[in-house]
């Protein structure tokens, strides 16, 4: 026998009102286009507009992803440790397509490492050495740092896509010289994209990237860093600074040229060869040493380039601290 709610549904056709039947209990009724149901879980359903087809994944105990396309689109959720966070997947990955997902899961593995960094060493000045077009300092923002940016890109036509990433920001300084051991005007290696460096190319460096081939050269200026720290600081109560280094093998030499005064920082970060693309670089190990000895402590090492045909890491992103510099209220 048909209860009172079935048969409204089969009236409301009659006068106009269409009707998409849920199952029990449960029905949608609209007057125009069409709707169409998908299951998506139990006693769950997605209710769509049209007759597009759309894919429905589980991404976790309560949640799952919809994707507008074919219905037999692969995915995969992979659970991301304890944490209770999903990593999703499609199922028919290429080996290449994966070597680019690690590198960029650790990209951005490293950047929200930093940001944490940066707030628990409560710091409110960064130097952003080798800044290119403004890309670390973009993303720093991106992951809620407030304070201070303060970036050196010494070649010209760089610097100027720098500046426009920075003009509408009140706290972000940028400077058209590079940072080294000792003031002086030197050439620069550019139109490597950016890879500009103030190094030649090793032989692994021109087998590694054709790019080493051609480009030219650019009169730069460089001063050292514990000269332009005074003013980059001014205004800031209690300075706490981190020193990020991405100069294409000259981060040694950025290093140096802070002398006494990087026992101000509180935090760091350095890119460091494996495999060196430049020569006259420093070895990772030579590097890291340096940094130990200066007093600070490695958090996090994150590739940034692999060698395609043998999987062996090129260059990483070291992050460092200063331990004793933590905050003691934590």
């Amino acid at each position: 026998m048909q209860t009172l709610y079935r048969k409204l549904l089969r009236i409301l056709p009659r006068i106009g009102v269409k009707v998409l039947d849920l199952g029990p209990g449960a029905a949608v009724v609209f007057r125009r286009g069409d709707r169409t149901s998908v299951p998506v879980g139990a006693g769950a359903d997605l209710v769509t507009r049209g007759k597009g087809r759309y894919a429905v994944t589980a991404a976790g105990a309560d949640a799952w992803l919809v994707a507008r396309g074919t219905a037999g689109r692969k995915v995969k959720a992979v659970p991301f440790g304890d944490t209770g966070a999903r990593l999703l997947l499609e199922k028919a990955v290429s080996a290449e397509s994966e070597r680019e997902f690690q590198l960029g899961a650790a990209h951005y593995l490293c950047a929200q490492h930093v940001a944490a960094v940066l707030e628990k060493y409560r710091v409110n000045c960064v130097f952003d050495v080798g800044a290119n077009t403004g890309q670390y300092g973009k993303g720093l923002r991106r992951f809620g740092y407030t304070g201070r940016i303060v970036s050196f890109e010494p070649v010209s036509d760089t610097f100027e896509r720098l500046q426009r990433s920075a003009e509408s920001d009140p706290d972000w300084q940028v400077y058209n010289f590079a940072l080294g051991r000792e003031e002086a005007v030197q050439s620069i290696h550019i139109d490597w994209k950016s890879m500009n460096s103030l190094l030649p190319p090793s032989e692994y460096g021109k087998e590694r990237y054709k790019r080493f081939a051609k480009g030219r050269t650019e009169e730069i200026e460089i001063r050292r860093l514990d000269d332009v720290m005074q003013k980059a600081l001014e205004g800031i109560d209690d300075p706490r600074p981190y020193l990020k280094m991405d100069t294409q093998g000259f981060d040694m030499e950025v290093f140096a040229g802070a002398g006494e005064r990087i026992s101000e920082f509180v935090g760091m970060q350095s890119e460091v060869a494996a495999l060196r693309l430049y020569e006259g670089s420093p070895a990772m190990g030579e590097a890291i040493a340096a940094y130990e000895e200066a007093g600070f402590g490695v958090t996090g090492m994150y590739p940034v380039t692999r060698e395609p045909a043998t999987g062996r890491v090129v260059e990483f992103d070291c992050v460092m601290v200063r331990p004793e510099a933590v905050p003691l209220e934590q």
